[in-house]
């Protein structure tokens, strides 16, 4: 096997059929990641449709220096095929909480979300099509760069998941004389 072409991707994996398996069939280069993240698929899903404003990867080098949001746009997670992603990518196909499939000249991607547990299963697969030399060594470079994203995305959205397991917080009691909130003043 090419150097490149899977990271944390499971045996099953690699031969379960995408939805951008259909888009680019002559594809020579195929690359699977996958990853496992502490938060249901309906996060996870918001936090893939943020790739229509920012990359989520190395944002010096693919998104000129600007630092992806670090909060979700809830507006974004309204898609309709045609919309523009990560700038060069197109969406071609979405399942609401499941998957998206972009494509751009001669790459398509599928990214798709299973429950696991109490959490989710994120797998991308990337097809590249064109001379099988050039095509691995772009896979190469991409696994760089989807590894980073992947890790991006894992993070911001365990960071969500954690933050809505919070209780809220009760406010504070205050004394019934002087309404001081503070425990040694005002009681």
């Amino acid at each position: 096997m090419t150097p490149g072409l899977t990271w944390g991707v499971r045996p099953g994996e690699r031969t379960t059929p995408l939805p951008c398996d259909g888009v680019l069939p002559s594809a020579g280069v195929r690359a699977d990641r996958a990853i496992s993240i502490a938060a249901p698929p309906s996060i996870v899903f918001g936090w893939l449709c943020q790739l229509r404003v920012a990359p989520y990867s190395y944002d010096s080098l693919d998104n000129l220096g600007r630092r992806s949001p670090r909060r979700r746009d809830p507006e974004l997670t309204r898609l309709a095929v045609g919309q523009r992603f990560m700038t060069i990518f197109v969406l071609r196909s979405f399942l609401d909480g499941r998957q998206i499939t972009l494509q751009s000249k001669g790459v398509a991607v599928t990214y798709a979300i299973r429950p696991e547990g109490e959490g989710s299963r994120l797998h991308a697969r990337v097809l590249f099509a064109g001379p099988r030399l050039l095509a691995q060594a772009l896979a190469l470079g991409d696994l760089l760069m989807m590894r980073k994203q992947l890790l991006t995305l894992k993070s911001l959205a365990e960071t969500e998941a954690d933050h809505r397991r919070i209780p809220a917080l009760t406010p504070a009691r205050s004394h019934p004389r002087t309404g001081s909130t503070h425990p040694r003043r005002g009681w």
